[in-house]
């Protein structure tokens, strides 16, 4: 759940830290006073869109963190493959954005936008104006049966997708192979020249980056050479005060001395040892330098070797093993062309068997879908009720699209009608803004032992609402918060009454400059800001009372 929200230098929001807590938070606040740029802060640090003026005037930056904290084990296995460990069970998502640029991170690591939408959408369900549009497209319709059905579909879907993409591949593999004769036999002949010309190279893994080094050693011979000699001439007996010609001295100095001190010896061996290491190192030595005699016909046979290689990798690939493998792959489809009536007919075949997979699947697939289907429309059509949709039908009409697909053959879309003796009809063409909101509310409330992602954000779920079917959603609400956390920012008392921790979003100025702050409620305050929501400017004491009754009944009717 989501714990804390900071945010710094955004839009009018000068700094706000505010702790959230479980089942139902309710926002509210006078209008203009910034509950959606609340929202919206969270958005962004979730990855969402920047817009120009986001950072506050007269600031270098703008900054949006959120403290969740994580109890799901497949949550937390996700963010492990992505190297997020969640140490206590927390994540703190983070971006600041400057100049129109942003830095995201996790946990401190800095992570792609791609990254971070992809973790948002494991922890938290925002739903605004254009979520609820989204019910209008008919391909978000499948996707709600489909999160509905998921223990009794995970499986056939699984197999489904891998089957499909094995199908995939081989009607890819006989397109490319489909040609004429003409085609086939100047195909056969490319294939033959590509591999005879890799082949006749005899190429070993490793071998360019040996004569790479080769090749930097022979083409500076002479400067090797040079040096070599020069420490030949340090460390031999040819001159004076050379390391040879001192250690030759030194050992004859001590074989004098050890005819007066016979443990002068133990030092003479010593030299010795040290003597036999230098012949050695110089003769070592010497083979070098003699070897190097014959390097610019080394290096000319170098240079033709890396030449062909360089020549084979600018035609198949980047390095030794991706040429031999597109020698192997060239090899195979040599033998395919040579073989082309049998492979074609193997190739035929085995799509036809894999068809027939697919087919099974995805018949099994939309049996299941639609048996789900009228429970989850029988579930819709109480919450649509419990929601004051009092004479209302909702239905599910499937159909096959007429081709497969990785998620099966269906066409399948919400038809409902809303008012008595009214013809069934497509949700696109029938519901209303405020209907949509609605209807987004009794699918997450049908959803809700199904979802894993626990936090849900409502904003403008009150749209088109008021009076009993205010009442309605608010109840909707908190049965859901029985089970999630919620956040709802809304503009009916019906709704604020029923919050478990209520926030008042303020927004104050000192003539130059405007601030929006954010600070939970005590009860009191509470009843207080539902009064205002009621009465507006002219806040009675029937008013109050009224704001403290609704405050009554909201208790009276939670379930948890």
């Amino acid at each position: 759940m989501l714990l804390n929200l900071h945010v710094k230098n955004f839009a009018i929001i000068d700094e706000v830290d505010v702790t959230f807590k479980d089942n139902l938070n309710i926002l509210t606040g006078e209008t203009g006073a910034g509950k959606s740029i609340i929202i919206g802060s969270i958005n962004v640090a979730l990855g969402g869109k920047i817009s120009k003026d986001i950072i506050r005037k007269g600031s270098d930056y703008a900054l949006v963190e959120l403290l969740f904290q994580i109890e799901d084990d497949h949550i937390i296995k996700a963010l492990s493959e992505m190297d997020l460990p969640a140490e206590d069970g927390q994540i703190i998502i983070s971006r600041k954005i400057t100049n129109g640029k942003s830095i995201s991170k996790i946990n401190g690591e800095t992570v792609t936008t791609g990254a971070l939408k992809e973790i948002a959408g494991l922890l938290i369900d925002i739903h605004g104006q254009h979520e609820y549009q989204s019910l209008l497209y008919k391909e978000k319709h499948l996707d709600i049966v489909d999160r509905f059905a998921k223990d009794s579909i995970g499986v056939i879907k699984k197999q489904l997708e891998s089957d499909y993409k094995e199908y995939i591949t081989i009607r890819n593999k006989l397109a490319e192979l489909k040609i004429d004769e003409d085609k086939r036999l100047r195909e056969i002949s490319f294939l033959e020249y590509e591999i005879n010309e890799i082949k006749s190279a005899v190429l070993k893994n490793g071998e360019d980056e040996i004569l790479a080094a080769e090749f930097k050693k022979l083409s500076n011979a002479k400067a090797i050479a040079e040096g070599l000699n020069h420490v030949y001439d340090l460390m031999s007996y040819q001159i004076s005060d050379s390391a040879g010609d001192n250690i030759g001295r030194t050992v004859k100095q001590l074989m004098k001395l050890m005819e007066y001190d016979d443990s002068i010896s133990g030092l003479y061996n010593q030299m010795i040892d040290i003597e036999t290491l230098l012949n050695d190192f110089n003769r070592d030595l010497t083979d070098y330098i003699e070897g190097m005699n014959n390097h610019e016909e080394d290096l000319s046979v170098t240079v033709q070797r890396l030449d062909l290689i360089n020549h084979l990798k600018s035609k198949y690939g980047y390095t030794i093993p991706d040429i031999l493998k597109y020698c192997e792959e060239s090899e195979n489809k040599l033998s395919q062309y040579n073989n082309y009536e049998e492979t074609m007919a193997e190739l035929s075949r085995q799509l036809t068997q894999q068809e027939k997979k697919i087919k099974i699947l995805s018949e099994q697939l939309s049996a299941v879908r639609q048996d789900k289907a009228k429970e989850l429309t029988s579930k819709m059509k109480e919450a649509l009720i419990d929601l004051n949709f009092i004479d209302v039908r909702f239905e599910m009409l499937f159909k096959p699209n007429g081709h497969y697909t990785a998620n099966g053959f269906d066409d399948a879309e919400f038809l409902i009608s809303t008012n008595p003796g009214e013809e069934i009809k497509p949700l696109s063409k029938v519901a209303s803004g405020g209907e949509l909101s609605r209807i987004m509310l009794a699918i997450k409330s049908v959803l809700a032992d199904k979802d894993d992602i626990n936090t849900l954000i409502f904003d403008e779920i009150d749209v088109g609402v008021s009076g009993r079917t205010a009442q309605k959603v608010s109840e909707k609400l908190s049965m859901i918060a029985g089970s999630h956390q919620v956040l709802c920012i809304t503009h009916l008392p019906q709704i604020a009454a029923m919050a478990d921790y209520h926030y008042i979003i303020e927004k104050t100025t000192d003539g130059f400059s405007t601030r929006t702050s954010i600070r939970n409620l005590e009860e009191k305050e509470s009843i207080e800001e539902i009064a205002r929501i009621l009465g507006g400017a002219a806040i009675t004491d029937t008013v109050m009372h009224s704001a403290k009754e609704m405050k009554e009944l909201a208790k009276k009717t939670k379930k948890y």
